[in-house]
């Protein structure tokens, strides 16, 4: 039976699997768009932390937006129950293939026949993650950066995704204050990252090599781009375990890529000092 798509969307749930950083991020975004949406994770804290974190947030974010409803948010630690009657569903769990091909395989098992499927992985193409995926045809990256204050979306095909998806998600995703943009072949990285890479890759560099600190390359980004950020405050905010993650990837699929950038990541996310999450990363965050 060919892959029809999602009917009656409006009215039918989004769910979200993983709140942490961006897991309820996403949410947010949903549920500034009217959408009900659930989160499912397996810590009962973290599921509590990200429908906190929505409800709190969602008012300024609805403000901002002519004309945007607010939606509602609940945590779920049931994942049948979690996925039930949604029309999408997007994981954001730990950049690990061991956790994301089994999850798929139970998802596609779990939800109705025109759920679209998507990752929200920020290195791994979704092909990599269907292997226990009978329909391959409603999965594909669903790439977002750190709403709401970065609201471009990649979108790229598994290999054997439904074009329909692609357009359906063009049309539908800006109701929801974020802006998908399709990566037009298989591309580790998609298309911002991949730009992104090699501007955290050099900054890093150039810390790792002693030219300067992150503070000053955060100081001289800010005043030159009229960024609000650097790449230090920024990689912070993601956690520098998870920038290690990527990186490491980078690196198995290119060899060449220098080995700085990574040993200077390694001595701080083993000393644990992550980033905001831990109150320290290259920066101190105490509060």
């Amino acid at each position: 039976m060919a892959y029809q798509l999602p009917a009656d969307h409006r009215s039918r749930p989004v769910a979200v699997i993983g709140g942490g950083t961006l897991g309820r991020r996403i949410a947010l975004m949903f549920a500034s768009g009217g959408a009900e949406v659930r989160v499912h994770d397996r810590s009962e804290q973290v599921r509590d932390d990200a429908v906190a974190y929505v409800e709190a947030t969602l008012p300024e974010v609805v403000a901002a937006r002519d004309g945007a409803v607010a939606g509602s948010v609940r945590g779920d630690g049931d994942l049948a129950s979690a996925v039930e009657g949604a029309w999408l569903v997007v994981e954001a769990i730990p950049e690990r293939l061991d956790l994301k091909t089994p999850l798929f395989g139970q998802l596609d098992r779990l939800v109705a026949a025109d759920t679209i499927l998507a990752t929200n992985s920020s290195s791994y193409p979704s092909r990599l993650v269907v292997d226990e995926v009978e329909h391959r045809e409603r999965v594909l990256n669903v790439h977002f950066s750190m709403p709401p204050q970065q609201n471009a979306v990649d979108l790229m095909s598994d290999g054997e995704t439904n074009p329909g998806i692609m357009t359906f998600l063009q049309e539908h995703l800006p109701r929801y204050g974020v802006f998908p943009f399709v990566a037009r072949r298989e591309s580790t990285g998609f298309i911002f990252n991949r730009i992104w890479a090699a501007i955290k890759r050099e900054s890093l560099a150039v810390v790792a090599d002693g030219v300067s600190t992150p503070e000053d390359v955060d100081a001289m980004f800010r005043i030159n781009s009229g960024a609000p950020a650097g790449p230090f405050r920024m990689m912070d905010q993601v956690g520098l375990d998870v920038v290690l993650d990527i990186e490491d990837h980078y690196a198995a699929e290119d060899p060449h890529l220098p080995e700085g950038p990574r040993r200077l990541l390694h001595e701080y996310v083993d000393a644990g000092h992550l980033g905001v999450k831990t109150g320290r990363g290259f920066y101190r965050y105490d509060d």
